[in-house]
């Protein structure tokens, strides 16, 4: 006989309504590998996520938050008791505790906070006072530092004898310090484990690279393509040093705004949606973003009413439309995602228009020329007509030269106006491709009517 597989969001369903004692509940989530938990988790209500939380041991509670995203995990936290919030948080790292708490609005935080003890609080302040986007606010504040007249001996020893003070400690670099806090070397601990146990670290350390707390992604992005190092220090103007940024903090902040990015563009709008929230909550947030749409199609669509005549006599030209309007608002996009890029890591801004208005026009003409011909010769040989490729050639020429023009600059405009360009340059992309498209396949055949029919 087949052995039957229990689905793992069942045996913690039960076991969540049978009351099962929090040390056995642990027990049956450590039979389930990561993957399969975090499905789990995932398909259960927010109810029952919360439920989850308040009932496994706090540290297992925090490797469940932490696999969640911030928005998510931030929305529970909000219906949990502020003690409960806090106990957990306390066991997470201070950059992935701040990304979190900075999710919360300033009520709930403040009443985290009066639970948790004073050093954090002071910490968790500092740190959340950082816009997220910038190495102070990806920083993280779990790091070994060591005077530099410390030896070597006594360096491994306090590493090795305080293991729980390094629980966070997933960088391997020590920090070499004076007067405690200002910067003047950085040392691997693989160089430390060989080197002679009486020998002065101030003597091994190398010199250290460092970034100020403002560094954009950008910089730090930069930054680790010269130096293929696994963390920089965060300094002050004073030399002080206030943290680290991890290389893989930064890979997965761009990650998370591309992501982020990509669900605004989509209609996702309103934070991070799950298909374990309420139906009623996700379509209103999706129905926000549809109603809108639904608005600028027919503004689009309103353009072929006006050549309905031009169109019912060349039937042809309705094979067309979508093609011009949908490869026009595919280079648009194109253009889109690189302004994007560059707004997220600060390589342009909203002043560079112009400048990037220029370089998408020349790409633009040259992929414009290129799929006209192609859609043009296709319609020659499909009617044996070349005015009809010519008209049909000629307008996706042209739009694809406007689409990349709207997709470059648009998201730099709305910057400068204050509105989330994730949000607002689809659909403004899509409506102008789309009704520019439709008039300029219709008008141009318009021109040379008699010539087509």
């Amino acid at each position: 006989m087949s052995e039957i597989k229990i689905d793992s969001r069942d045996l913690i369903r039960s076991s969540l309504k049978e009351g099962i004692a929090p040390g056995k509940l642990d027990a049956l989530l450590d039979t389930l590998d990561s993957a399969d938990l975090l499905h789990a988790v995932y398909r259960l209500s927010p109810d029952e996520q919360r439920k989850l939380l308040s009932e496994v041991s706090t540290e297992r509670a925090a490797d469940i938050v932490e696999e969640l995203p911030d928005g998510h995990a931030a929305e529970l936290m909000e219906e949990m008791s502020a003690q409960e919030s806090a106990v957990i948080l306390e066991e997470l790292a201070s950059d992935h505790r701040v990304d979190i708490l900075s999710e919360l609005d300033s009520d709930d935080t403040e009443a985290i906070l009066e639970q948790m003890d004073d050093e954090d609080v002071e910490e968790i302040r500092q740190l959340i006072s950082y816009p997220p986007d910038v190495a102070g606010g990806l920083m993280m504040t779990e790091f070994a530092t060591y005077p530099r007249n410390a030896s070597v001996r006594e360096v491994v020893e306090d590493l090795t004898g305080h293991e729980g003070d390094y629980e966070f400690l997933t960088v391997h670099y020590i920090y070499v310090v004076v007067r405690r806090h200002a910067l003047v070397g950085v040392i691997r601990l693989r160089d430390l484990v060989f080197a002679d146990p009486e020998v002065k670290i101030g003597t091994l350390a190398k010199q250290a690279k460092s970034v100020a707390p403002d560094a954009s992604l950008l910089e730090l992005d930069q930054f680790f393509a010269d130096y293929d190092i696994a963390a920089v220090p965060v300094v002050n103007e004073k030399n002080h040093l206030l943290g680290i940024v991890r290389r893989r903090s930064l890979l997965e902040a761009l990650a998370e705004k591309s992501e982020s990015d990509n669900l605004k563009a989509a209609g996702i709008v309103s934070g991070d949606e799950l298909r374990s929230m309420p139906v009623l909550v996700r379509a209103k947030r999706r129905l926000s973003w549809l109603s809108i749409n639904i608005g600028l199609n027919i503004v689009a669509a309103s353009v072929i009413a006006v050549y309905e005549d031009t169109l019912s006599a060349v039937i042809a030209l309705a094979v067309f439309l979508p093609i011009v309007s949908d490869m026009s608002g595919c280079s648009g996009n194109q253009a889109v995602a690189v302004s994007m890029r560059e707004l997220t890591l600060g390589a342009a801004e909203p002043k560079d228009v112009a400048r990037v208005w220029g370089k998408e026009l020349i790409v633009g003409l040259i992929n414009g020329i290129a799929l006209g011909l192609l859609l043009g010769l296709a319609a020659w040989a499909w009617k044996g007509n070349a005015l009809l490729g010519a008209v049909v050639g000629g307008a996706l020429a042209l739009n694809t030269v406007l689409a990349v023009s709207i997709g470059g600059t648009v998201p730099l405009i709305l910057k400068r106006l204050n509105v989330d360009p994730a949000v607002a340059s689809g659909p403004l992309l899509t409506t102008i491709t789309d009704m520019c498209g439709f008039f300029l396949v219709l008008s141009l055949a318009s021109l040379v009517l008699p010539s087509l029919i």
